[in-house]
């Protein structure tokens, strides 16, 4: 009983100091926000591209960073590799510090197109008034490319109503601001948790629209291939392309110099099918894979490559039982 006693109090007393510790996280986080968001937007971003070139080598990260990028472009001479390292650390950086002028920032005018920050090529101005326009279900998806938080709020700007799946922050205090930032910006949100596939399930089967990220780790996912190796990838999306046979885009933000965006929507994919004509889960899964590795590899500094991406975490599931 007194051992009991004493790892319940052990337990207790490491839940807050836990707790402790992602608030004093959070408190110097927001600190360092409020002072960026006294600074001229470009000074403000610009400086902290700058710091996190410098800070990111230095984080345990940076070693999965470099490790994943040999291996992807076997190649490359070793200061290719550091110098798109560093373009991915400012490239997250300068995403961190962006949701403090989230709203200054997206300045798209479809009257004025080109005037601005954010650039929206005709085609894909064309394809979000499609998609608007249309009474019927779809599903966007994107990569942790660029500010691919643009899209969403692209998406509400051109009159898209669209419920984006997300992953909280672990740290409960930055994910409420986090959070509190997004749905003033983007829409509807739903946390990625158990039950989100069912809840996107809801949305589209009333005829609305998703939006996914698709390049992330999924625990006992579909196995698929990504720059030559094998890893786990979530197949909700095309579980539920096959439930409700909508339309799939592909979306992605390409981040240009001087603080400035190119927001893009691809036609629709071909879904392949199975011998009854199903959409295929695995295949499409694959697919996306192949679409995020095309955009990762024209842009790479502008990927997260200190993902443990191709890391396997229990048995892969196969083709038949995903779909």
């Amino acid at each position: 009983m007194a051992i009991r006693k004493t790892s319940g109090l052990r337990f207790s007393l490491a839940l807050k100091l836990r707790k402790l510790n992602y608030w004093l996280i959070a408190r110097v986080a927001m600190a360092a926000m409020a002072v960026l968001r006294l600074l001229p937007m470009d000074s403000a971003l610009n400086f902290i591209d700058r710091a996190a070139r410098r800070v990111g080598p230095l984080v345990g990260r940076n070693r999965v960073a470099l490790d994943n990028l040999r291996k992807a472009y076997p190649d490359k001479g070793e200061d290719d590799i550091r110098a798109i390292a560093s373009d991915m650390w400012g490239n997250m950086a300068r995403l961190a510090a962006e949701y403090i002028f989230l709203d200054r920032i997206f300045d798209f005018d479809p009257a004025n197109p080109g005037h601005g920050r954010i650039e929206v090529p005709p085609d894909s101005v064309a394809r979000f008034e499609r998609i608007a326009g249309e009474d019927r279900p779809h599903i966007l998806f994107t990569a942790h490319l660029g500010n691919f938080e643009l899209l969403p709020v692209a998406a509400a700007a051109f009159g898209m109503k669209v419920t984006a799946l997300f992953r909280p922050p672990n740290n409960p205090y930055l994910a409420d601001y986090i959070l509190s930032t997004r749905r003033s910006n983007m829409g509807d949100l739903q946390a990625s948790s158990t039950g989100a596939s069912f809840a996107l399930a809801s949305v589209l089967e009333s005829g609305g629209n998703v939006g996914v990220l698709v390049d992330q780790k999924f625990t006992r996912g579909v196995e698929t291939t990504f720059f030559g190796r094998t890893c786990q990838s979530n197949p909700v999306l095309g579980m539920l392309a096959r439930q409700f046979d909508c339309d799939v885009y592909p979306a992605r933000c390409i981040r240009l110099p001087g603080n400035r965006y190119r927001l893009e929507i691809e036609e629709p994919l071909v879904l392949p099918r199975d011998r009854k004509g199903a959409v295929d889960v695995a295949a499409v899964t694959q697919i996306l894979a192949d679409v995020t590795e095309r955009w990762v590899r024209e842009d790479p500094g502008q990927w997260m490559w200190f993902h443990k991406r191709w890391r396997i975490t229990g048995p892969s599931r196969t083709m038949r039982k995903a779909v």
